[in-house]
């Protein structure tokens, strides 16, 4: 398809208008950011992407629809523009987009991540002037871009693990005169080419701190990244790096999460009811609902991590009404199931999965309900723990 003659034009009003937005948001304070989101075309990242549908299929599932220029020029430009993640990536395939279609379901495995955001991390990973920056995750490039805007193409390192997404996007990023160093990576262990740096910002999720990005950070640097696990619980974390190799820092506030580093995502674990069949018989009443780590709040959300870090090898799943929390490490499960207005638990394995989240659940409230910017992850010779002045410490798993 040849594109409209006006497409730039097209797209700077759209861009202005998106910088404007974020501007209003109060996402664009610095002046600097702002000069940066005004000059890079953000088109040029994603010439093909999907969108969820308005509603799921008759399964439950999302429904993904395709957007190019050549299917529809007009919500693909819109879109481009739009603070709005854009899926690019499903299940570690790359996409045919001359035979493309509908999709149901999938697990998105790379994106463009919503402008907001990628502002607000770089923000909150304090890069200034003059600073090197490890990126992990380079993804569709458009973060990449804009702090090669900010900072030089010299300053920065972009890794991807994927070397068919980083090809597409070093397309993109040289044809529009930025030179930033990249390479196929696994962020698991940095990129020791160009350390040490500044500044180590993750566009992916990790379930603990990896070793190598503390090695390859200067004292006194900063890595941001967002931890995740198996319950998918979040929490994003700021850590200043000591001279002596130790680190530490505060959480932060919010709800983000990122798709998981692949080498920290979750095995699979089979069919629930092969593990509930294994259960005893006879359970006990619930002193908590599982919709307190379940509920679509901002503290469910922390609690989920919280939970998580308590069992970290454990997965959740819900068939029918019944939830199950199900350990492939371990071999333990459980299952929660409505009735009687409480939950009936049913455990067995050597971690009693429920009984451990409970726990957490009530150190929480007994602290008055403490939210995350009140945690701090401290990283040395004795692991990675998460601690709070009025809660037991909660080791994260080993990395």
């Amino acid at each position: 398809m040849t594109l409209p003659a006006d497409l730039e034009t097209d797209a700077a009003r759209l861009r202005e208008a998106m910088t404007k937005a974020l501007a209003t948001d109060g996402v664009l304070a610095d002046p600097t950011w702002r000069q940066a989101v005004e000059t890079v075309p953000r088109h040029r990242f994603v010439p093909g992407f999907y969108l969820p549908a308005d509603e799921r299929d008759g399964q439950g599932m999302t429904v993904w629809e395709p957007v190019t220029a050549e299917l529809d020029y007009g919500r693909w430009l819109a879109a481009a523009y739009s603070d709005t993640t854009l899926i690019t990536q499903f299940d570690g395939d790359e996409v045919d987009w001359k035979s493309k279609g509908v999709r149901h379901g999938g697990a998105p495995t790379s994106s463009s991540t919503l402008p907001s955001l990628v502002l607000r991390m770089w923000a909150d990973a304090e890069v200034a002037e003059g600073h090197t920056v490890l990126e992990i995750g380079t993804g569709a490039g458009y973060s990449t871009a804009l702090a090669c805007e900010r900072l030089g193409s010299a300053n920065l390192t972009s890794i991807e693990v994927d070397p068919h997404r980083l090809e597409t996007s070093a397309n993109a990023l040289f044809g529009l005169g930025y030179t930033p160093t990249l390479a196929v990576a696994d962020g698991l262990y940095g990129y020791w080419p160009e350390a040490p740096f500044d500044r180590i910002v993750a566009a992916c999720s990790f379930r603990a701190v990896p070793p190598a990005l503390i090695s390859q950070t200067r004292p006194g640097g900063k890595i941001l990244l967002t931890l995740s696990g198996w319950l998918y619980g979040y929490a994003r974390v700021l850590l200043t790096v000591e001279g002596d190799g130790t680190a530490g820092g505060q959480l932060l506030s919010g709800t983000v999460s990122f798709m998981s580093a692949r080498t920290h995502a979750a095995p699979a674990f089979g069919n629930p009811s092969h593990w509930a069949a294994g259960l005893p018989e006879s359970g006990h009443k619930a002193k908590y609902s599982p919709q307190r780590i379940t509920a679509a709040t901002e503290e469910a959300f922390h609690l989920r991590f919280l939970a998580q870090s308590a069992v970290p090898d454990a997965q959740m799943t819900t068939v029918g009404e019944v939830i199950h929390l199900i350990d492939v490490v371990t071999g333990s499960a459980a299952t929660l199931t409505p009735g009687d207005g409480a939950w009936q638990v049913r455990q067995g394995g050597p971690v009693k999965l429920w009984d451990r989240v409970e726990a957490v659940l009530s150190a929480y409230d007994a602290a008055s309900r403490p939210g995350p910017e009140t945690f701090r992850l401290d990283v040395d010779d004795a692991g990675q723990h998460l601690r709070h002045p009025q809660m037991p410490s909660l080791p994260l798993p080993k990395p």
